[in-house]
């Protein structure tokens, strides 16, 4: 059953380990066949080292397992409550990547600082707000869902691709689950450029640094994304 999906989703995977996302077990990629509902996601605590396509169980979208023998990832609650807020979602990744969790754990959105965030980002990469120990206590893992959307759903999730779990870590999603790596690697970049420049600009602003120019973020946003961009080929 969905043995393309399956493909796709053990390669964006692996793509977390070839790319430095993840070490040990600490991440998981989904995708989802929206024409059948249902949802590919890696299995709970397995090394990457030891999966197979084979291995990735397959739910419906309410966490129900059609196949596989595994149990799915201990995050598929928040991916399935992303799935069902958000239809323009394909695929989503979870990382405890060193940068972006450090920005998480400081329960820091991330400040647009320059042209690499701009190409990719039209403003802050938000961070969500501390959960309520009665979220954390009951259904936590679909909460942490909860809080994603009530944090990405007045900007839209086709506008900003990715969110920071507060004390937690990144969340981030595209069209498919190779994009959501994408999205993935590229935030991590940014919130190593964003630390870095705090670092360096504490200096001249103790408030944890100077935002770009409005103006530049959304003239590079734009010809990536806007509805004429320039960027790439015809």
């Amino acid at each position: 059953m969905l043995e393309q999906l399956k493909k796709e989703v053990y390669r964006a995977n692996m793509m977390l380990v070839e790319k430095g996302l993840v070490i040990n077990t600490w991440g998981n990629v989904s995708g989802i066949d929206r024409e059948k509902g249902l949802v590919v996601i890696k299995p709970s605590g397995v090394e990457y080292s030891d999966l197979s396509p084979i291995d990735l169980p397959v739910l419906d979208l309410d966490g129900k397992v059609i196949e596989g023998n595994y149990k799915p990832s201990s995050d598929t609650a928040t991916h399935l409550a992303l799935y069902r807020a958000f239809p323009e979602i394909g695929g989503i990744t979870h990382t405890h990547s060193l940068y972006a969790t450090s920005f998480a754990q400081a329960g820091r959105g991330i400040k647009a600082y320059g042209t690499t965030h701009a190409d990719y980002f039209p403003g802050i990469i938000p961070c969500s707000r501390k959960m309520t120990p009665g979220e954390i206590e009951s259904d936590y893992e679909l909460n942490t869902g909860n809080v994603i959307i009530e944090t990405i759903a007045p900007i839209g999730a086709d506008k900003i691709h990715a969110c920071l779990v507060y004390s937690h870590g990144p969340f981030s999603w595209g069209k498919d689950a190779v994009a959501s790596v994408d999205a993935a690697v590229v935030l991590e970049v940014v919130a190593q450029m964003a630390f870095n420049t705090e670092i360096l600009q504490t200096a001249v602003n103790a408030n944890g640094g100077i935002p770009m120019q409005q103006d530049l973020l959304m003239k590079h946003f734009n010809r990536k994304h806007g509805p004429n961009a320039t960027y790439g080929q015809n």
